[in-house]
């Protein structure tokens, strides 16, 4: 089986992982906080990372210096921020409507990478970005009219996806030695250091109590495949297939977490829902998916 097909299989599988992640969430948040679901989650994912670490033989090792501080900063963004915004989100809004707006987040990182990296926008970025904010625009409106407490859920979405734009766009900037996927498991490392730090200030001395099998089975999914597995997966995608084919696989991703939404959680999509969902997944698009260079012109 060639590197190509291996790698595409992947995507589905990350798709899975990543997509259904949010249900998985959604579902471990009717009995446990988002201080305990992101402890227990990040603790199960950075465990199986671990496993998975070793069993290739792969270092951990990071040299000393700038490179833990950027480590620390980008988890700020990349699993605390991410983390709570996420969780909050999902308690105030459909989840549904918190994964078409969380998958806004290649348009604000190039956004972003503007200020930060110089890098130049292009016409399909500008596209993007209005087709981005059009989508949210539609989102936005029709429950504004009803109450405040979905308009919230839905910022706390969009914070979701700044937090993830600017770490990438972070990441970029730190050039952070040391094999990538270890440097996700330190993040996630000090996402549970944050969160076992938050947990007693928000929630007060841990209660055991037991848990329905419903709730278990979305923390270990979310901790197992939808953290540890998926990060793997995905750093196994891009040293096989070219950027734009990773790029338009990840578009998957929310397309499985919403029809997981709608099936398991009982989500429904109204109109306006799916036409936000097709004006950010376009906006992704623009951002995510490379224009096809021009040949050279043949010498004279």
């Amino acid at each position: 089986m060639s590197n190509a097909t291996v790698a595409k299989l992947l995507l589905v599988a990350l798709a899975f992982c990543w997509g259904l992640s949010w249900t998985a969430m959604r579902v471990a948040l009717d009995e446990v906080s988002p201080w305990a679901m992101r402890l227990i989650g990040y603790s199960i994912g950075a465990t199986t990372l671990l496993i998975l670490l070793k069993a290739q033989g792969r270092s951990l090792a990071i040299p000393y210096g700038r490179n833990w501080l950027h480590i620390f900063v980008a988890a700020m963004f990349l699993a605390v921020g991410f983390g709570v915004a996420g969780s909050f989100a999902q308690l105030m809004a459909n989840t549904s409507r918190v994964i078409i707006v969380n998958y806004s987040m290649p348009v604000w990182g190039s956004s972003m990478a503007y200020f930060v990296l110089g890098e130049r926008i292009n016409a399909r970025a500008a596209l993007g970005l209005t087709l981005c904010v059009l989508g949210l625009a539609v989102l936005i409106y029709p429950v504004a009219e009803q109450s405040l407490r979905e308009p919230i859920g839905l910022f706390l979405a969009l914070c979701c996806a700044f937090c993830w734009g600017g770490g990438t766009v972070y990441m970029k900037w730190a050039r952070i030695k040391g094999d990538l996927l270890a440097i996700s498991f330190w993040q996630v490392v000090v996402g549970i250091a944050v969160f076992a730090i938050l947990y007693p200030i928000f929630e007060g001395a841990p209660r055991f109590e037991s848990l329905q099998w419903r709730t278990w089975a979305g923390l270990l999914f979310n901790g197992v495949l939808g953290t540890g597995i998926a990060y793997f997966i995905w750093f196994n995608i891009i040293g096989r297939l070219t950027t734009a084919m990773a790029s338009l696989g990840s578009l998957v991703n929310p397309v499985v977490g919403v029809i997981g939404a709608v099936i398991i959680l009982g989500d429904r999509l109204t109109v306006p829902d799916m036409i936000g969902f097709a004006l950010i997944s376009s906006a992704a698009a623009c951002v995510l998916i490379p224009q096809r260079q021009k040949p050279p012109p043949d010498p004279a």
